[in-house]
Formats: C-alpha cells, structure tokens, sequence
C-alpha cells in the first residue's frame, strides 16, 4: 500500500516542497526513513509510534518505507512528524489516501498525539500558495503567524485525533480567519514610546531627523542621560511598516523561532545584542545557516550600547551587509541568503560632559 502526501523544509527565507511517500508491504517488522533526514527527522520514529497508539490507533507490525522526495535536499526540523504519521495511517486505510495528496502538512507530534507549534509557518505558507497548494494543515499554535495569508485554506489542528477525523470527513476542522493588514495595524502597541521621552530636545530633534532621512545615529553621553531608552523609542517615530516589509521581517523570526504570540510584526522589530555577541550571532550561521541579528533588525533598528565594548571583528563584520542590504551565509551544510537593512544606533559613555545631556552625531 502506497500513501503520498506534501511537506515543506526550510531554505533561508522560503519554503522547498517535499513529497513524503510511505509504502507498507509485507516481511519483518522495520521502519525504514530515507530522503536525506537529519537527526530530529530520524528520531521520529519514536515519536510516531507513540503518537498513535496514545490517538488510538495501532502502529503496523509490517515493513515499513518513508521516503522524503527530493532526496538531495536535506530535511530538517521535526514539522515532518504529522506528514509521516497520517501517511502511515492511509496505508493502514485509516484515511483515504485520495484525501491527501494534494494537502500539504506539517507539524511536531508530543508522545500524547498533540501538535507542537514548529519553525518557518509563514515563509511555509506563503511558499505552498506560490506552488498552487490549495489546503495547508499545521498547529494551531501557529494560526496567529499565519493568519495574513490569503488565497490558501490553512486548517489549525490541535492534535493527531483531529488531522484524522478531519481527512477522514467526520469532524472538518475550521479554516484560520484572515484579517487585514489594516486590522493588525490597529491593534499594534510600543514597547517603547517616543511620546514619553521628557525633555531631552536637541537629542529628540537630531533623532527625528535620523528616523526621517534613515541615518545611522552614534550616541555620546554620560551613563544614565538617557541613550538607551531613546534608541528603544525610535521604532515609534519610523514610518508604518508595508505589509510586504512587515512579511519579510516575520519571515525572518519565523525562520529564527523568534515570531511574538501575535503573529506578524506590525512594528519595527528592535535588537539591541549584548557587547559579548559572537559575529556568528551578530551575522548569522552556525551549522543550519540561521539568520543572526542583524537580519532580525530587517526593517528596524540595530541597537550596539557601549559600542567600544565590542570585538573588533564583531564591528568589521557589519561593513559589507549594511553596504550591500542583504548577507549570504555559507556553511557546509547549507547557504542561505538573509536581508539586512536596517537603522545602526550606537552609543557610548563620555563622562566629561554634563550628566543629563548627550552629544549625537549622525552618519
């Protein structure tokens, strides 16, 4: 018996389709995982089994082949434990393979069958809309992310139990409601805002003028003369993100695992890295290409305190990327290219001049 449904893995900023195929046929019990899976991917085998048989169902004592297409690309993350598990069950006649061929699924499955909310649901979503996907399937913990996208149904789903009576037509599980950019837009809060910054006119004024003309800021001043808090309060006096800028940057954090509660970013997004930061955290990398945060600053403000503070590398890393808007990172196993334009506010202590001023100088 040969069961087919669709997947998405993660490149940088977008969404790669993969083809999960299981076939179930006769001889000794085995479970079988090809397609090039990492080891959150070959772990879920555990995960699956235990999944079903706490949802009620039995896990099949045949052989048992999953194959994630294409194989050349490597699949990562454990969003592949659903596509898997309701694989296996149309082969075990369960669902009507015909149910899911053209649905694309993802999710993290806990040993109790519920869904765990997974990395990557916009640019996901977004990618399968562009591929003429029709119905996406994901946890209901990332509906919030979601919920902007038009033109594709997009089910939320609590657990296996209710991916299986949906497919299976006994209970459909109701579709995300949208809502428009307007909408999001009206319900945005500051962390941060300008309007409660007192006194502090001249630097105000010199940090208005920055926001407008998009300056990079340095801030000179005393501790405690107020550098930080006004450089937390830019992101209010910066023109309203468009929505194409406010999906490129929930794009990024989605990719990050760093989304809000709320879904997609309506403010500026603020990152204001420690002194300590590596240049892999700062540019980005590690083994899966991450972005780092000046990627998370996309559209926003990077925010460096105690600038002397930082390694000199770390500084230098920063040139190229803010020339060019964007940084490619290459790493063995992976190459992914992440925007990078943003407003650079720095600043640092000079103790000779009056406590509650500071001296700002714009670039």
């Amino acid at each position: 018996m040969l069961a087919k449904t669709l997947c998405y893995a993660l490149s940088g900023i977008d969404g790669i389709q993969i083809t999960v195929e299981c076939n179930l046929s006769g001889g000794l019990t085995a479970f079988e995982l090809v397609g090039l899976p990492d080891m959150a991917v070959k772990e879920a085998r555990e995960r699956i089994k235990s999944a079903l048989r706490n949802a009620g169902y039995e896990f099949p004592s045949d052989r048992l082949v999953i194959n994630l297409a294409p194989a050349d690309i490597k699949k990562e993350s454990a969003a592949f434990d659903l596509p898997i598990a309701v694989d296996i069950l149309a082969c075990c006649k369960f669902i009507n393979p015909e149910a899911i061929r053209d649905v694309a699924i993802l999710g993290e499955l806990s040993l109790d069958g519920l869904l765990r909310p997974i990395r990557g649901a916009l640019p996901i979503a977004i990618s399968a809309r562009a591929d003429g996907v029709k119905t996406l399937i994901l946890p209901a913990a990332n509906a919030n992310e979601v919920m902007c996208v038009e033109g594709i149904t997009i089910l939320p789903a609590q657990n296996l139990w209710q991916v299986v009576s949906h497919l299976s037509g006994k209970t459909p599980i109701q579709p995300v409601k949208t809502k428009s950019y307007q909408e999001l837009l009206g319900e945005r809060t500051y962390p941060a805002d300008f309007i409660n910054v007192k006194g502090q006119s001249g630097a105000k004024r010199a940090l208005a003028i920055a926001a407008a003309g998009g300056h990079n800021v340095l801030m000179v001043g005393a501790p405690g003369s107020g550098k930080t808090l006004m450089a937390r309060c830019v992101p209010s006096i910066l023109p309203d993100m468009t929505f194409e800028e406010a999906l490129i940057s929930t794009r990024i954090h989605s990719v990050a695992g760093s989304v809000p509660e709320k879904g997609l970013l309506t403010v500026r997004p603020f990152r204001a890295p420690h002194h300590t930061a590596s240049q892999v955290s700062m540019v980005g990398g590690g083994i899966h290409a991450v972005p780092g945060e000046i990627s998370k600053a996309h559209n926003g403000v990077l925010f460096l305190d105690e600038l002397p503070e930082y390694r000199r590398d770390v500084l230098e890393a920063l040139r190229q990327p803010m020339e060019d808007g964007f940084v490619t990172i290459t790493r063995v196993s992976a190459q992914s290219t992440y925007p990078s334009e943003f407003m650079l506010i720095c600043s640092m202590n000079k103790r000779r001049i009056r406590y509650d001023t500071a001296h700002f100088s714009m670039h």
